[in-house]
């Protein structure tokens, strides 16, 4: 079997994979038809940027404890009853919007159950990965898995733009309710004497905080939290500025907004696969990733025509994945198993909780002063958040960053007692093992 699709070789991922694909399909198809029937309410880009925010409230607000039940809970069985959640979220605003009695606050309040289902099943899902393939291809299914979603994401957007045109938005946010149940079935089908199932988490009060001072003391996971924090704050709000880009830049329609997903999920495609070819994982590519992408989005506001815009997408898209891919495997990688639910819920909590108040800020500055300026000012904003996030932990927190020339421009980040170590070695020459006779 090919690297890149090693980890297809375990029956309970390859199960998992079929099954989170058609859901995938299904999840895009909503983002797409639930930003539409927003505009079509409201006509407006602060409401639209408050539903993106109110879907990822409760990531912020019970993140940490979602990681928790996580750590305590058998994963698979919390992934089914998410599954169930969401599809009736999912179902109920489909029906509101079929028979004509949806308005407004039913978008905002479903969004925010649809999001409370959300926090308890990405971090579950996050850890369960390991769980199907063990350590050793835990990069690899991370890569597959982003593969998967963006395969989606290729054909979701686009397919949503047709339906909305011919049968409505209502129809295709019941078929996202649907296409659930093949998440379900693929769990419900999988070999549980197969799974690398951890040790449960001992149950003792303070929990949270312990994942929290776990975290503060790796100032080289810190540095990833916060670059990936500004990030999802201010940059990974695609379905808003690529609406507010259709509408109001180019004065298109639903249809067009739909392709411009498509074509984004182009490059993240791209960049989930060259993810999961790779074998070593290395913090500052998330960082290298994190401020192209920003400049990247900067680019994007600028560009003249639909179809300029549409050509650049691909590249946001490559280095979007690129940076989450490889952040949130250098996480599963660098903790220990009884942490990694409530380590991944933080990191999900910083990347997904941050959305709640930059999607409504990018959607002011989008209704305020242009569709254009709503990029310029989420890419800005990520480019800076990278840059001194890499300032900050390199003079603050003990983290070591070397520029290198040879064999390829890089940069090289160490922890400082590594940095020491090195010196150590090169003024006394080298540290002779006492164990070793």
């Amino acid at each position: 079997m090919s690297p890149t699709f090693r980890a297809f070789h375990v029956r309970n991922f390859r199960l998992y994979a079929t099954g989170a694909i058609v859901s995938n399909v299904g999840t895009w198809m909503q983002r797409v038809a639930q930003d539409w029937l927003v505009l079509e309410l409201t006509h407006s880009g602060t409401a639209l940027g408050i539903v993106t925010g109110l879907q990822f409230a409760p990531a912020l607000l019970i993140g940490p404890y979602a990681g928790l039940v996580a750590d305590r809970f058998p994963k698979r069985k919390l992934l089914q009853i998410t599954q169930v959640w969401m599809a009736i979220a999912a179902l109920t605003l489909g029906g509101l919007t079929v028979t004509g009695l949806v308005e407004p606050w039913h978008v905002f309040v479903i969004a925010f159950l649809f999001g409370i289902g959300t926090a308890f099943d990405a971090p579950a899902r996050q850890s369960f990965v390991v769980e199907m393939v063990g350590r050793d291809d835990l990069s690899n299914a991370v890569g597959l898995n982003s593969a998967s979603f963006n395969a989606a994401r290729l054909i979701g957007p686009g397919l949503a733009g047709l339906l909305i045109h011919w049968i409505g938005t209502g129809p295709v946010i019941i078929i996202n309710g649907v296409s659930y149940a093949a998440v379900i079935l693929s769990l419900r089908l999988m070999r549980t004497s197969e799974l690398h199932t951890p040790k449960v988490a001992a149950r003792d009060k303070g929990m949270i905080r312990d994942g929290m001072r776990y975290l503060w003391r790796r100032p080289d996971l810190m540095m990833v939290l916060v670059t990936v924090a500004f990030a999802g704050m201010f940059g990974l709000n695609f379905q808003l500025t690529s609406a507010l880009m259709a509408v109001e830049a180019f004065h298109k329609g639903a249809g067009e907004y739909g392709i411009l997903g498509s074509i984004l999920a182009i490059g993240s495609l791209a960049g989930a696969l060259l993810a999961a070819r790779r074998v070593r994982i290395r913090a500052r590519m998330v960082i290298g990733a994190a401020i192209a992408f920003g400049l990247l989005e900067v680019v994007s506001a600028i560009m003249p025509t639909y179809l300029t815009f549409a050509l650049i997408l691909p590249l946001v898209g490559l280095a979007s994945l690129t940076m989450l891919t490889t952040a949130n495997a250098t996480m599963q990688l660098s903790i220990e198993p009884t942490m990694r639910g409530r380590v991944m819920a933080l990191y999900m909590t910083v990347l997904m909780g941050g959305t709640t108040i930059g999607s409504p800020l990018i959607g002011f500055v989008g209704q305020e002063l242009g569709a254009r300026w709503a990029l310029i000012v989420g890419g800005g904003l990520t480019t800076l958040g990278a840059i001194g996030s890499v300032l900050y932990f390199s003079h603050r927190r003990g983290i070591s960053i070397r520029p290198r020339l040879l064999p390829r421009p890089r940069l090289e980040i160490l922890p400082q007692s590594e940095l020491l170590a090195d010196k150590a070695v090169v003024e006394t020459g080298p540290v002779k093992d006492p164990r070793v006779a």
